[in-house]
């Protein structure tokens, strides 16, 4: 019975650090493509300030569509689970990764309305 009972815990201490591990995989995606849409957005607003707008939203639209997207992409299994009913441990490393992706997120969009609102102050002054 006791031998039962130790295997039935190992077993699922085996199972969360594979849960763990997943988590802290996943996470590490998400902080990967959150920067690579900062970077990019970064980009954007240098290009734009040399007033090459075309190439600026370019690069906003690498942002996007490459970091921010891959990242949302990233964590939707992990959410989906979740949603599923399989809970995963609370993880700092997920938890830091979703506010690096929100805030980059954040950037990346108001970068955009400086960029738009650059341009016009350009296209104006060149009227």
């Amino acid at each position: 019975m006791m031998k039962a009972i130790d295997e039935e815990v190992l077993d699922q201490e085996q199972d969360d650090q594979e849960q763990d591990d997943e988590l802290s995989a996943v996470a590490m995606q998400i902080i990967l493509h959150a920067g690579n849409a900062k970077t990019a957005a970064d980009e954007a607003f240098r290009l734009a300030k040399e007033e090459k707008f075309k190439e600026a939203y370019e690069k906003i639209e690498e942002a996007e569509s490459n970091g921010i997207l891959n990242a949302h992409q990233a964590q939707f299994e992990i959410i989906q689970n979740e949603a599923r009913g399989i809970p995963h441990k609370p993880s700092f490393l997920f938890i830091h990764a979703q506010d690096h992706l929100m805030t980059i997120k954040s950037e990346v969009s108001t970068t955009k309305k400086m960029i738009e609102l650059y341009e016009l102050i350009v296209n104006k002054r060149n009227d």
